[in-house]
């Protein structure tokens, strides 16, 4: 099936673009954005967040953070990263390709797209970020892709290839802390090759950590079907955050999976970009979760 684009009400929205090929739908916001507040096979359940108390909503003048799929700017700073992208976007389709186009920040200057480009078949997708400078001098910004997974399920990481000692005496990579994770939390688990944060409804507190990897990559398994979305990282270059090119979060109502591009000085009217590419699949089954069960089931899909 060849893809189709067509506007439709979601969620109490009226104007939202509905972008499917008959394997996989997405769900674009319009009335607020940019935004992706659905990613699903159709008909099926949606493996993004949907907070139903923000749906439908518009205009409220501080950041809600609704559910589904987002670009924010790094590094996090209040109230900067949290501007509030609660306003009609511009949306301009062309073929399989739809963009959404926020106005110019009123406090920050920056003005944000996400592009949208499904494959003809198949779940692939590929979601392009971009944040553009419009003040009269130079900022320094990374761009900060965070899907908010639906609850219940695993987030699932790599770490870059491991090593053996004494052969390989240096460090390959950051491992990142913050003040508020606690790693006797028995929501994460690690091994050799992965590490793993698992979403519990009962468990309210915040928890994150973050990695680089050169092959970034972050996946969800929720039942049994698999989110996955790749980016490339560079390594040379400035990460936010100690160096972090992938970072998880997690707390009572959700797990994100986020990526992020390299720190660059954006000069007035210079745009940077941000391609992560997404896919979905279903049956799939984690018969234990150790490295050789995880090879089994993950890492031919990544």
């Amino acid at each position: 099936m060849a893809v189709t684009v067509e506007t439709v009400a979601w969620g109490g929205w009226p104007n939202c673009r509905r972008i499917s090929n008959g394997d996989v739908e997405l769900i674009l916001t319009a009335d607020v954005g940019p935004r992706l507040i659905r990613y699903a096979f159709p008909g099926g359940g949606n493996i993004l967040l949907e907070m139903a108390d923000q749906l439908g909503k518009s205009g409220e003048p501080d950041f809600q953070p609704r559910g589904g799929h987002r670009v924010w700017s790094a590094p996090e700073r209040f109230p900067r990263t949290y501007y509030p992208d609660n306003e009609p976007v511009e949306i301009h389709a062309a073929g399989s390709m739809v963009e959404a186009v926020a106005p110019v920040e009123r406090t920050t200057g920056l003005r944000k797209r996400m592009a949208v480009r499904m494959a003809a078949r198949g779940s692939a997708v590929t979601v392009v970020h971009s944040i553009e400078n419009t003040l009269a001098w130079p900022v320094e910004v990374s761009l900060w892709a965070l899907t908010m997974m639906a609850p219940g399920g695993m987030g699932i990481a790599g770490f870059p290839p491991r090593g053996t000692h004494p052969e390989m005496l240096a460090p390959t990579h950051p491992l990142v802390m913050w003040a508020f994770t606690d790693l006797s939390d028995p929501r994460w688990k690690f091994t050799n090759k992965y590490m793993l944060l698992r979403q519990d409804e009962s468990r309210p507190d915040p928890t994150k950590l973050g990695l680089f990897h050169e092959r970034t990559w972050g996946a969800y398994l929720r039942g049994s079907d698999l989110f996955v979305k790749r980016c490339e990282a560079h390594a040379g270059r400035p990460y936010p955050d100690l160096g972090c090119s992938y970072e998880t979060f997690a707390n009572g109502f959700t797990l994100e999976l986020e990526t992020l591009s390299p720190l660059v000085k954006l000069d007035t009217g210079e745009r940077v970009e941000h391609a992560e590419r997404w896919s979905l699949h279903s049956g799939v089954v984690v018969d234990e979760w150790s490295d050789a069960g995880l090879d089994r089931a993950i890492a031919p899909l990544i």
